[in-house]
């Protein structure tokens, strides 16, 4: 908060008063005081406000007199609080009549004492210990002459600084004790209980320490373990908001409290939780309240070194939590002593002040309060009489008919008050206060006397009506009294005549009551302390107590009497035990008995006074005699002056003191109105109550006793005049010498005039604009975040007081709205909600609430006063264009007034008080439109006001220049290139501004109707904000060189965020944002169409058809363009949904012709390198891996084709259909060139093969020379081919689909020319070598494919069974026809581990129906032949026709049965 002694002032005496005022700041410093942390050095204070801060209030406020000298304080421009040059004379303020009793003009605030409290130019007001302040006036003065002598101005200057200092002093010290009046006996307001809790505010150290702890977490220096998440948010939540320039603009005006704090970290951390992706197991309502625990101890600073703190011994801890604690019991209902410390400190009145009032004022006594109520009401009653009479005496008011209904209001606001007096029980006091001087221990009313009670106090009202005069006459009924005794036997002495052993006894009774009997006791020790508790209607009750002993004799029917008493008791009597004498009876043997009793008679609240006096009156008590007086109140308004007799219950004669006066009188004066020549007989001190035409005359016997009389009664009657006693030579009594000796003490010390000053003659509409002023000040500086709302303690005495003293309603909220207005003008943070209370109030006051009575509209306003002064309707169009003005001021600049939607809701008050602002009268409402405009138009300059405070407050990274300073071109020889990324960092922020608009400012009124178009405006004022982004977005772009593609990011980042909000979506901007870039897309997709067509092209002459990636570097180029272009329009998201399905369009059509077109080049490519080394076929062949190459290309294109050429997965334009299929055809159509390339290898095999054919004259030489090897070794070298051939084909073509496709037909390709060429050469037998080689070929191929994966339906397919059978028969043969050394010889031998198992299935339906290699490497030769010829007999048996009749034969020959091949 901006500390209001900081106005300027150009007067001649702020320049004694400010160094005056730092003087007693160093003083305090000096004493080891915080001159922010207690106020007036009081023992109790720990609100933050220094005397400084005070100084000023008591002039302007007043409104009053002077130039403003002094007038250091916030409030001293005008009487209503305003601005201005310190001339806050009496035409600022509210003129009201002012009597001769009326406060002094010219004043200011005190000083520090060194005692600590308010210091004053005189020495008479201080302790006996403190010093003469002169001296330290002058040396807290400016630098004065180094002349011996002094100048004549300056001390003419200290000297009348010096006058208002004392003036204002007494100006508090009366203030105080019409405040202190009011809280001593409220009978107008009670404290709210209802009122909203208010935080402790964040202090701008306290700010700073948070951003050091928080700080600290994110570098690992605490204890507190959290997650990436959590940290992440930590993060923002440290830089957006603690870090803000606008947090720390409303923690200096102290709006924001701990609680604004968690919520705003609490509200940003739902929205991350909520995009967090959901865990098994843990609810996010789980993390979100673990990560608020860990906000928590990291706000608290949990871990953190407490010597390290601020003041970190345990000492200043203590005394700091002691402080705090105390404080923070102002939110609370306070007790009568705290409210009394609270408005000390307030007032700057120092403690031995107020001890001296509270008892010279009698505040503990309810009934001096009580009494000066009546007396106060009494005065107004006569003011308003005396001004019914001189009309001048009224203000102005704005119908000269409502001068009649001013006087009527007066009298009925009175009424009401001594409504509300007499509402108030008779029984309530002040038994809380600590300064009381008696209290009550017990007092028990009997439900049944309660109620009667009650009833004859509902009587007094009726008879007010009823009675003649308007008087109210009471009766004896009336008067109900009820006593509580206490009796207590303690014990009994003179029992001698008994024996020790026997049993006695005591009995009490109350006359009337029932009979209560002591305990049994011994007559050695005859004790009980036994109590018995009696109520009784009897002023004057008997109390009987009897002795007995209990009777000895079997027959003895009563137990003797002993000896008995009779007590007196009354209220005013002993209550400590005493020694009585008991009577016996004549033939008693103990004549001495004495018994020591208690007896405690109570007196009930509604007595006020009793005792015995002598009286005599013409129409009462017409004898002179001494009498037994009860002094009752039966009402707050109604006392009576009773006589009783022993054992009544209803007064023997009685008066009511309506209308009497009391005072003091001589004994002559006594005796002439008695009409007695002599001395009257019985009484000294006497007094009289006197009416017109009636007197009654009083005396007592002892000087104290007739002065409680008198008190007594002066504070029934309800006198203004205070009876002084007349002067005796006598010594006083303790009492008499007590309360003198307050009123000595007071007198001595200056109050005696402020103590008997006349609430009447003072204007309280003055005085409560200084109080209500001084409290608001010392509630803006205490420790919570109040936003300018009372605490309850003081709102209550507000309201008591303006309700006690007349305070004019509207007077009081024009005096806080002007209080208010002026703080929220120099930075405090204020609850508009408040100042819509207060504005409402006034405005209906000024104008009425028009309601219909019958046919005619009367005005009703909300405090029941019909009157209207000019001062107040004035006044109220002053404030409330200044208002308009602040509201104007707030809702333009939102962002800074309301940071981050804190305080909760003060935005949408601010607008629903705009509104009822703008309303030219109370009942009429505004048009919608006008305060449509008026907002609009504080959101067009908000706009403006953000995007410049933005540009200019953001720094360009790594230099001191703004970037409103590079755009602008203030900064000469910026590239464009730099306006581009400083436009771009500028966007940025713009984005996280708006969209903390949305998030803060535009929630609370959704939903709401009276505000349901305040989201558009708030739209208008994004799209307005934009639009000033637009006019240096396009000059930066219009500086680029052409071609250049940097600005793209610029259009990504705002249409991401504008085409995700509803509002702004294809909005102006939008639509600009759209247009702008439009061309440049179009232009970028162009230059790519042609950039991929070029590399197509030039890539493919060059390529090698080295594998890279999933094809060659053309392909990989080629795809990695198209993804990435279509990637970059898809990111793009363009707004327009037309100008968007055409791009997808495009470019999906041009990735169809570019694969296209790389697939047909590769296709052509492969069939080139098919045709190379077609003739050679021999076995060393391998198949180049730039063919494989080619194949992947065309693979990798299949699976690019599905993303590049479709939508979202389906084939909308299809394109992916068309492309599919060629895939399909090319790569069937390289999957054959392989397959065809790799069988002429085994073509190039059986045709050497086909040298060795049966009558081939080749063959023959080529056996007998044995040229060409065993026919193993071709069979093996073949094999050998087909592995390489797979192992290449495994290891460099990606796709594994079409690698067992090729597989497949490159094994049945094989198989098929196999069967082809031994069908051709069924009628011949196979030549050794033609048998070796082929059936190592045939079991080979069979288990290499099968470990490539081929299944096992293809591989054992029919052509293979038939291809298997056939080389079992031919190698079956071989070896007989050659013999088994022979056969081997030409390698048709192997190990068993290397034959393949074969599979029959054209066996006979016999046990041994499949046929494989058996393990044979054991067997014998013998064997061996026989499971040869075997074989043999089944092979011909089951084939016929396709082995010949030569086989036939041979197998006859050979013999045996069905068997496998070996």
């Amino acid at each position: 908060m901006i500390d209001p002694s900081s106005s300027e002032e150009e007067t001649d005496e702020e320049g004694v008063e400010e160094p005056h005022r730092h003087h007693h700041h160093s003083q305090r410093a000096a004493k080891g005081q915080d001159v922010g942390g207690s106020f007036a050095g009081g023992p109790n204070n720990t609100f933050g406000i220094t005397p400084g801060q005070l100084a000023g209030h008591g002039n302007s406020n007043l409104g009053v007199g002077g130039n403003g000298a002094g007038a250091a304080s916030s409030t001293a421009a005008t009487s209503w609080g305003g601005g201005g040059g310190g001339g806050g004379g009496a035409s600022n303020s509210l003129d009201v009549p002012q009597s001769s009793g009326s406060l002094p003009s010219r004043s200011v605030s005190p000083g520090l004492g060194p005692d600590g409290g308010t210091s004053t130019s005189t020495t008479a007001t201080l302790p006996a210990h403190s010093p003469s302040l002169n001296s330290s006036h002058r040396s807290g003065s400016l630098p004065r002459p180094l002349s011996p002598s002094p100048s004549l101005s300056s001390d003419k200057n200290e000297q009348d600084f010096q006058e208002r200092e004392e003036e204002e002093r007494k100006r508090r010290l009366q203030l105080y004790v019409f405040v202190s009046r009011c809280v001593a006996y409220p009978f107008n307001a009670k404290q709210p209980t209802d009122m909203t809790k208010r935080q402790l505010k964040v202090t701008k150290q306290q700010l700073e320490s948070l951003q050091q702890r928080f700080q600290s977490f994110l570098k690992g220096e605490t204890p507190i373990l959290a997650d990436e998440a959590f940290h992440n948010a930590v993060q923002s939540y440290t830089e957006l908001f603690l870090r803000s320039d606008r947090v720390l603009h409303a923690v200096t005006a102290g709006g924001l409290s701990s609680q604004d704090f968690r919520d705003v970290f609490r509200l940003s951390v739902e929205r991350r939780v909520r995009s967090l992706p959901d865990i098994d197991g843990l609810s996010k309502e789980t993390v979100l309240t673990s990560w608020m625990v860990k906000f928590d101890a990291i706000f608290k600073g949990v871990g953190e070194d407490d010597s390290r703190r601020p003041g970190g011994g345990p000492r200043s801890q203590q005394q700091q939590q002691a402080q705090l604690n105390q404080t923070l019991h102002s939110e609370l209902a306070l007790s009568k002593e705290q409210l009394y410390d609270l408005f000390q400190q307030i007032l700057g009145v120092k403690k031995f002040e107020h001890q001296l009032l509270f008892n010279a004022l009698q505040l503990d006594s309810s009934d001096e309060q009580a009494a000066a109520i009546r007396r106060e009401l009494d005065g107004r009653l006569q003011k308003v009489a005396e001004m019914e009479k001189n009309r001048k005496l009224m203000p102005r008011f704005v119908l000269k008919e409502m001068e009649v209904l001013y006087i009527e209001e007066l009298k009925s606001s009175i009424n009401l008050l001594m409504a509300n007096l007499e509402s108030l029980p008779v029984s309530k006091g002040s038994a809380d206060s600590r300064y009381g001087l008696q209290r009550f221990k017990r007092y028990n009313v009997s439900g049944k006397r309660r109620s009667s009670l009650l009833r004859s106090q509902g009587s007094l009202s009726r008879l007010d009506q009823d009675g003649p005069d308007g008087e109210s006459t009471l009766s004896k009924m009336d008067i109900v009294l009820s006593f509580t005794l206490e009796v207590i036997i303690m014990e009994v002495k003179g029992l001698k005549s008994l024996a020790p052993n026997r049993i006695v006894y005591c009995t009490m009774e109350v006359e009337g009551g029932e009979k209560l009997q002591t305990d049994q006791a011994e007559a050695s020790k005859p004790m009980w302390d036994t109590q018995g508790d009696f109520t009784t209607t009897h002023p004057l009750p008997q109390v009987k107590m009897k002795l007995f002993a209990e009777a000895e004799g079997m027959f003895a029917l009563e137990d003797k009497e002993l000896g008995r008493i009779v007590l007196r008791p009354t209220p005013l009597a002993s209550k400590f035990p005493e020694w009585h004498k008991m009577e016996v009876p004549k033939n008693a043997t103990d004549k001495d008995l004495r018994i020591k009793i208690a007896c405690r008679m109570d007196k009930p609240l509604n007595m006020k006074h009793c005792g015995y006096l002598y009286a005599w009156g013409k129409g009462v008590w017409k004898k002179w005699k001494k009498r037994y007086y009860v002094l009752v109140q039966v009402s707050q308004y109604t006392f009576a002056m009773c006589s009783y007799k022993e054992k009544k219950t209803e007064p023997s004669e009685m008066f009511q003191l309506d209308g009497y006066t009391v005072d003091y009188i001589e004994a002559a004066s006594a005796n002439l109105m008695v009409g007695m020549a002599s001395d009257l007989d019985g009484g000294r001190f006497f007094f009289n109550a006197v009416k017109e035409g009636d007197s009654v005359v009083f005396a007592a016997d002892d000087e104290a006793e007739s002065h409680l009389w008198v008190m007594a009664l002066y504070r029934a009657t309800g006198q203004s005049h205070k009876p002084a006693p007349p002067l005796t030579p006598s010594g006083k009594s303790s009492t008499i010498a007590k309360i003198q000796g307050d009123t000595d003490r007071a007198r001595k010390h200056g109050m005696e005039e402020y103590i008997s000053a006349d609430p009447v003659k003072f204007d309280h509409s003055l005085l409560f604009k200084l109080v209500q002023t001084l409290t608001l000040d010392f509630r803006l500086n205490d420790p919570f975040a109040s936003l300018g709302w009372f605490s309850p303690g003081q709102i209550f005495v507000l309201d008591e007081y303006c309700a006690r003293y007349g305070v004019r309603g509207c007077y009081r909220h024009l005096y806080y709205l002007a209080d208010l207005l002026y703080r929220a003008e120099r930075g405090t943070m204020i609850d508009p909600t408040l100042i819509h209370y207060s504005f409402a109030f006034c405005a209906s006051h000024v104008h009425g609430n028009r309601h219909s009575d019958g046919d005619v509209l009367a005005p009703a306003r909300p405090d029941g006063v019909g009157t209207v002064t000019h001062e107040e309707k004035d006044k109220f169009q002053e404030i409330k264009e200044r208002l308009r003005v602040r509201l104007e001021y707030q809702i333009t600049n939102f962002r800074s007034c309301f940071p981050f939607g804190r305080p909760e809701g003060a935005l949408k008050a601010t607008l629903s008080l705009m509104e009822r602002v703008l309303m030219k009268d109370i009942m009429t409402p505004v048009p919608a439109e006008e305060v449509r405009a008026v907002i609009k138009k504080c959101l067009e300059n908000a706009a403006l006001i953000n995007y410049n405070k933005l540009a200019s407050e953001a720094k360009v990274e790594g230099a001191e220049t703004t970037i409103q300073d590079d755009l602008s071109g203030e900064q000469p020889g910026v590239p464009p290139m730099k306006k581009l990324e400083d436009l771009i960092h500028l966007a940025e922020l713009c984005v996280d501004l708006l969209q903390q608009n949305e998030e803060h400012y535009a929630e609370a009124f959704k939903g709401d109707q009276a505000f349901a178009w305040f989201s558009d405006l708030l739209v208008e004022h994004a799209e307005i904000f934009w639009s000033f982004f637009a006019v240096d977005m396009d000059a930066v772009l219009a500086e680029q060189l052409p071609d250049t593609w940097d600005s793209f990011p610029l259009f990504q980042i705002l249409n991401d965020y504008l085409r995700m909000d509803d509002n702004l979506k294809n909005g102006r901007f939008h639509q600009h944002l759209r247009d702008t870039f439009a061309p440049q897309v179009v232009r970028y997709v162009d230059l790519m169409e042609s950039s991929i067509a070029q590399s197509i092209h030039k890539g493919f002459e060059k390529e090698k058809w080295e594998i890279k990636g999933n094809g060659c570097s053309t392909s990989e180029d080629l795809f990695w363009k198209l993804d990435a272009l279509q990637s970059f329009i898809h990111d793009l998201h363009w707004p327009d949904a037309e100008f968007a399905r055409h791009l997808e369009q495009r470019l999906k059509l041009m990735a169809c012709d570019m694969i296209e077109s790389c697939i047909q080049r590769t296709e052509n490519a492969f069939q080139q390198w098919l045709k190379k080394g077609v003739t050679f076929n021999s076995t060393d062949y391998v198949l180049p891996a730039e063919l494989c190459a080619m194949v992947n290309v065309v693979l990798d294109a299949k699976q690019q084709s599905f993303k590049l050429c479709a939508v979202d997965g389906v084939d909308v334009h299809q394109y992916h259909t068309k492309i599919d299929e060629l895939i399909e055809r090319t790569s069937s159509t390289m999957s054959q060139g392989v397959v065809s390339r790799l069988l002429s290898v085994l073509e190039s095999v059986i045709s050497k093969l086909a040298r060795y054919d049966e009558g081939s004259i080749l063959g023959s030489i080529l056996s007998f020379t044995n040229v060409s090897g065993s026919g193993r070794d071709l069979g093996q070298s073949y094999v050998n081919f087909t592995r390489n051939s797979m192992d290449q084909i495994r290891s460099k073509v990606n796709d594994e689909l079409w690698i067992l496709n090729l597989f497949d037909a490159w094994y049945a390709a094989q198989i098929q020319m196999l069967g082809t060429w031994l069908a051709d050469r069924m009628n011949h037998s196979l030549h050794p070598y033609q048998c070796t080689c082929l059936a190592h070929i045939v079991k080979k191929l069979y288990t290499d494919f099968e470990l490539q994966g081929v299944i096992e339906e293809n591989l054992n397919s029919r052509l293979y069974q038939t291809v298997s059978t056939r080389m079992q028969t031919e190698e079956a043969t071989c070896a007989l026809t050659m013999g088994m050394s022979g056969y081997n010889e030409m390698g048709g031998e192997e190990e068993a581990e290397s034959r393949p198992k074969v599979k029959i299935s054209e066996t006979s339906q016999s046990s041994t129906g499949s046929a494989g290699m058996g393990s044979t490497s054991s067997l014998d030769p013998a064997t061996y032949v026989n499971k040869i010829s075997n074989v043999t007999t089944q092979v011909v048996g089951r084939m016929g026709n396709v082995f010949g009749k030569g086989l036939g034969g041979l197998g006859g020959k050979l013999g045996g049965g069905p068997s496998s091949w070996f």
